[in-house]
C-alpha cells in the first residue's frame, strides 16, 4: 500500500450497520434495506466509491481479509453498485473462490456435475473479464482440466488458486473497467456526470445447483407488474440447476412462475416457496415504495433473495405503477405526479415504433412532432387528398410546407420535409394537428419534377412507396414498421387530475379548427390561447373567395367578397365557442401576407385564372405585384389590417355575431398580431369597438369581449407600457419573437443549428427551448412595463415554448397567467406545471396534500 493511501474499509451489511449513504451506490443501499426488512439475503460486504477509485488507481487489495467476513468455504460474487442503474457498469462475476480444492469438495457434497458447472462458469468469467483473454478460448474445451490448461497456455502461469487473489483481481478488473474511456463515454451519453462513482458489492453465493436429492435448487427473477402496461401480473422465469439470470434466456427449459397451461410452473413445483416470494414482493412494494424485480435463488429447498431492482417500465407502465401506488396509499399523490417526467407522456399520446422491431432506416431528420406513422409517399397536398379519398394512409413529403399545404397535412398520416427546424411551418402545424413529423432531412434529395426521393445511400423512392416516419426520434424507415398504439386510460386521467389540483398556472391550447378544439378539450385545456384564423381560409371553397378578395381593386369589391366569407367565419367561431363551452377562446386576426393565399406554380395560376375569369397574364402580374422580398417582415399582421381594414372588420363581425348566437356565455378574446406601436393598436381598437357597437345594436344582445395584442416584435416588448393602455392582455408569441430577436429564420436555422449548439454558441436551439437571457429578458421587460400601466393585465405565452417545462418555469416565475401550446402538448404542460408547484412548495417547507 502506498503511504498516502487509506486502507480499504469494507462495510458488512447488517440490520444494525449505519445507514448507507449515496457513496456506496444504489445496489448496496437497496440490499441494506432488504436486510433491514428481514428478507433472506446472503452475507454481503459493500465497498464505497472512494475505495473503488483507489483500487482502479492501483491501491493494494487484501482479498483474503475481505473474505474473512464470510464462511471459510464460501464462494462469493461481485456486483456493481452505481448511483443509477441506467448508467451501466461491469457485469456481475459469480463463484469467486472456486479452485481445485473446492471443486473436489463440492463434487463430493453436491455431485460432480454441479461442481463442474460452478468451476466452469467462474473460469469463463475470469478469462474474459479479468485476464482479458479471448472469450472463445474455452469454446472447445471438454472438461475442467482442458480449460485450466488453455488458460495456462495463454497466460504463461496457472489459473489462480488463491480465493483472496481471485477476489482482489476481480475487484481490480471491475474498478478499472468502470474508469475506462469507452465506459466513461457511454455512461456520460446516458446522462451520468464525468465523476460518477461506482461501488462494489461482495456477496456470499447461494449456489442454485446441487444434488436434487437434497431439495430443489435453481435461480430466477420475479416481478409483480407488467413492464409494458404496469398492470398487476406476476412475470418472470425460474430455471432449475442454474445461477444468475440464466432463466430469462433458457427458452422452453425454464419454468413459468404461476400456474400456466403452456407448461410446468414454480407454483406447482414449490408452492410454499412461491408464496414466500409473493410475500417478499408485497413487503418490498409497501416498504420500498416501489415495484421491484427480485432476483432469487433456491438452494436445496431454501429461498435466498440476491437482489431487487426497480422494475423496468414503459412510459405507459410508469404512469399506471405510480397511480396504483398512490391509490393504495403507498405513496402520496404528489409523489406519483413527480415520478412521471412530463416528456414521457409523448409515448402515451402518440403511436410509437416498436422498440424491439428490426428496422431498415433510410435516413434521419429533426424530430419535430412526436409519434410514428406509416403511409404511401405523396409529393403534393392534392395527391394527399386523393390518397385520403381512396382511404389510403399517406406521408406528405415536401421540400418545405407552406400554408397551401395545410389541406394536405390535414388528411395525411405524417409529414416529412427536406428543410426546416423545430419551429418551421411544417413542425408547428403538425404539432397542432397531432401529426408525426420529421423535418430538416437535409441528406435526402427531393426531385418534384421526377417525383422521386433519393436517400443518402442512393436508394430512390417514388410516389406510392410505403415508408414509416418516427417523429419522436427523427428516424425514417422503409416499409411499414410495427407500431404500438397510444393508450389514454384511467391511470393517465387520474395522474393529470392530481396534477391539475397542484399546479398554479393555467394551460390553454393553440387550436385553429373545431377538430383541434375537440382535441384540446379531450386533453382538458382551459381554453384556446391562440386560434390562427388564416388556417380557416384554405378550404377549397373559401380559398377561391379569399383570392377574389385579394384580386379586387376597389374597397367595395373587397367588402363584397368578404361578405361571402362572413357566414363561414361566423360558423367556425360559433363551433369553437360551442366546443369550448364557456372556456376562453383567443382569436388572432389574420396574420400572414396575402401572397401566401395565392398559387406559386403555373398550374395553380391557370386554375385561378379560370376560376376568376381573368387572363393568365393578369393573374401572374397581380401575384408578382403582391410578392415581397422578405414577406415575414412585410405587409402582414396588423399592417395588413390597417392597409386593408375590411378584413379585420369582417373577422370581428363574425366573432361577435357567433358570440351572441350561441347558448354558452362566450367572452371572445380578439388578438391583434405583429404589433410594434401604440398607434397601430389604437387604430384597430377603434375599428373593432365600432363593429362591436354595431352588432350590439343590430342584435339587441349585450356581450363583452377582450382586446389584446400578440407581442412578437422586440419593439412591442419594449413599448409594452404604451400598448397596454389599449390592450387587456399581452400574449407573447415566442416563435416570431425569437426569430426577430436573433435575426434567424426559423425555417432555415436547421442548416447550422446543430453546429452552433455542439460548439457552444447556443446552449440549446432557441426555437426549441426559450432563450432565458435574451428573449426571456424581453418577456420580463414587456411584462413589467405592461403591468406598470395596467396592473390587472393578463400575460401569457402562446408559442410552442408554452409546452416546454423550462419555459413554463420561466413564465410561472414571471407571474404569467397561462401558457398555450399545441393540443398534444397540453398534458405535458399540465404535468410540468404541477412539478414546478410541488417543488416550490417543498422548497418553502410547505406540506403537500396526500
Amino acid at each position: 500500500m502506498q503511504k498516502d493511501q487509506k486502507p480499504i474499509e469494507p462495510l458488512l451489511i447488517t440490520p444494525d450497520a449505519p445507514v448507507l449513504g449515496g457513496v456506496h451506490g444504489g445496489r448496496a443501499k437497496c440490499l441494506q434495506r432488504l436486510v433491514r426488512l428481514g428478507l433472506p439475503v446472503p452475507p454481503t460486504v459493500a465497498l464505497d466509491f472512494a475505495a473503488v477509485r483507489g483500487i482502479a488507481s492501483g491501491a493494494y487489495v487484501d482479498g483474503g481479509a475481505l473474505l474473512e467476513a464470510f464462511a471459510p468455504d464460501a464462494l462469493v460474487s461481485v456486483r456493481p453498485s452505481s448511483e443509477d442503474p441506467d448508467w451501466g457498469g461491469p457485469g456481475t462475476i459469480l463463484n469467486i473462490g472456486m479452485n481445485d480444492a473446492r471443486h473436489a469438495a463440492l463434487a463430493a457434497r453436491l455431485g460432480r456435475g454441479a461442481a463442474d458447472a460452478l468451476y466452469r462458469r467462474f473460469i469463463q468469467s475470469y478469462t474474459a473479464h479479468v485476464a482479458r483473454l479471448d472469450p472463445d478460448l474455452h469454446s472447445g474445451a471438454g472438461d475442467i482440466r482442458e480449460m485450466l490448461a488453455a488458460f495456462e497456455a495463454e497466460m504463461d502461469e496457472p489459473f489462480p488458486q488463491s480465493p483472496g487473489r481471485q477476489l482482489a483481481e476481480v475487484l481490480r478488473a471491475m474498478a478499472q473497467a468502470w474508469e475506462g474511456t469507452s465506459a466513461r463515454l457511454l455512461r456520460q451519453a446516458k446522462g451520468a456526470p464525468p465523476d460518477a462513482g461506482l461501488g462494489l458489492v461482495v456477496q456470499a453465493m447461494a449456489l442454485g445447483v446441487g444434488d436434487p436429492a437434497g431439495g430443489e435448487s435453481g435461480a430466477g427473477v420475479i416481478q409483480f407488474v407488467s413492464s409494458s402496461t404496469g398492470e398487476p401480473r406476476v412475470t418472470g422465469r425460474y430455471l432449475g440447476q442454474s445461477q444468475g439470470r440464466e432463466a430469462l434466456g433458457a427458452g422452453g427449459r425454464a419454468l413459468y412462475l404461476t400456474r400456466d397451461p403452456r407448461g410446468p410452473s414454480l407454483e406447482d413445483l414449490c408452492p410454499d416457496l412461491f408464496d414466500s416470494l409473493q410475500d417478499h414482493g408485497l413487503l418490498c412494494r409497501r416498504r420500498l415504495r416501489e415495484e421491484m424485480q427480485i432476483e432469487f435463488v433456491i438452494h436445496h429447498g431454501a429461498l435466498w433473495i440476491l437482489d431487487a431492482v426497480r422494475v423496468r417500465r414503459s412510459s405507459r407502465a410508469a404512469v399506471r405503477i405510480a397511480v396504483d401506488l398512490a391509490t393504495d396509499g403507498v405513496i402520496p399523490q404528489f409523489e406519483a405526479v413527480l415520478r412521471i417526467e412530463p416528456r414521457a407522456l409523448n409515448d402515451l399520446l402518440h403511436r410509437q415504433v416498436d422498440p424491439d422491431a428490426v428496422l431498415d432506416r433510410f435516413g434521419n431528420g429533426i424530430a419535430a412532432s412526436p409519434g410514428a406513422a406509416t403511409g404511401r409517399i405523396v409529393f403534393s397536398a392534392r395527391a394527399a387528398q386523393a390518397s385520403a379519398a381512396r382511404e389510403e394512409p399517406c406521408i406528405l413529403v415536401r421540400r418545405e410546407t407552406k400554408p397551401e399545404d395545410v389541406r394536405g397535412m390535414h388528411v395525411s398520416a405524417g409529414v416529412l420535409t427536406e428543410r426546416g427546424g423545430v419551429t418551421s411551418h411544417a413542425a408547428m402545424i403538425a404539432r397542432g394537428l397531432g401529426l408525426p413529423a420529421v423535418v430538416g432531412a437535409s441528406k435526402l434529395h427531393l426531385d418534384h419534377k421526377a417525383g422521386t426521393l433519393t436517400t443518402e445511400d442512393g436508394r430512390v423512392l417514388g410516389e406510392g412507396d410505403v415508408i414509416t416516419i418516427d417523429g419522436s426520434s427523427g428516424s425514417l424507415i422503409t416499409g411499414a414498421a410495427p407500431l404500438l398504439e397510444p393508450v389514454l386510460d384511467d391511470a393517465f386521467r387520474s395522474l393529470l387530475g392530481w396534477a391539475d389540483a397542484l399546479r398554479d398556472i393555467g394551460v390553454r391550447a393553440n387550436a385553429d379548427t373545431p377538430a383541434e378544439a375537440v382535441m384540446a378539450r379531450r386533453f382538458e385545456a382551459e381554453g384556446i390561447g391562440l386560434c390562427r384564423t388564416e388556417h380557416m381560409f384554405f378550404e377549397e371553397d373559401r380559398l377561391t373567395v379569399m383570392r377574389e378578395m385579394i384580386f379586387a381593386e376597389r374597397p367595395e369589391d373587397r367588402a363584397a367578397a368578404l361578405e361571402r366569407l362572413l357566414p363561414v367565419q361566423r360558423a367556425d367561431y360559433s363551433e369553437l365557442f360551442r366546443i369550448m363551452d364557456g372556456y376562453p377562446v383567443c382569436i388572432r386576426l389574420l396574420d400572414p401576407p396575402l401572397h401566401e393565399f395565392l398559387p406559386a406554380d403555373r398550374a395553380g395560376m391557370l386554375d385561378l385564372a379560370r376560376a376568376l375569369g381573368l387572363p393568365l397574364s393578369q393573374v401572374a402580374d397581380r401575384i408578382a405585384a403582391l410578392s415581397e422580398l422578405n414577406p415575414m417582415l412585410g405587409m402582414r399582421g396588423v399592417r395588413l389590417g390597417i392597409a386593408v381594414p375590411e378584413i379585420y372588420a369582417m373577422q370581428a363581425r363574425a366573432i361577435f355575431e357567433a358570440a351572441v348566437q350561441g347558448e354558452s356565455a362566450a367572452v371572445p378574446e380578439v388578438m391583434i398580431p405583429l404589433v410594434s406601436a401604440r398607434r397601430e393598436v389604437e387604430l384597430v381598437k377603434a375599428q373593432i369597438d365600432g363593429v362591436a357597437a354595431a352588432v350590439r345594436s343590430e342584435t339587441g344582445r349585450a356581450f363583452d369581449y377582450r382586446l389584446g395584442v400578440m407581442v412578437e416584435t422586440p419593439r412591442a416588448a419594449l413599448r409594452a407600457g404604451d400598448i397596454a393602455e389599449s390592450a387587456m392582455f399581452l400574449s407573447f408569441g415566442t416563435n416570431d419573437l425569437t426569430q426577430m430577436t436573433y435575426g434567424l429564420s426559423r425555417d432555415d436555422a436547421g442548416h447550422f443549428m446543430n453546429a452552433y449548439v455542439s460548439r457552444g454558441v447556443f446552449d440549446e436551439d432557441p426555437f426549441l427551448k426559450l432563450d432565458m437571457e435574451g428573449v426571456g429578458e424581453l418577456l420580463s421587460i414587456g411584462a413589467a412595463r405592461g403591468r406598470a400601466v395596467r396592473p390587472d393585465i393578463i400575460l401569457s405565452v402562446c408559442g410552442e415554448h408554452g409546452g416546454d417545462p423550462d419555459s413554463i418555469a420561466f413564465c410561472r416565475n414571471a407571474g404569467f397567467s397561462y401558457v398555450s401550446c399545441s393540443p398534444f402538448r397540453v398534458p405535458l404542460a399540465r404535468l410540468a406545471a404541477a412539478h414546478l408547484a410541488i417543488r416550490d412548495s417543498r422548497n418553502l417547507g410547505n406540506k403537500m396534500p396526500q
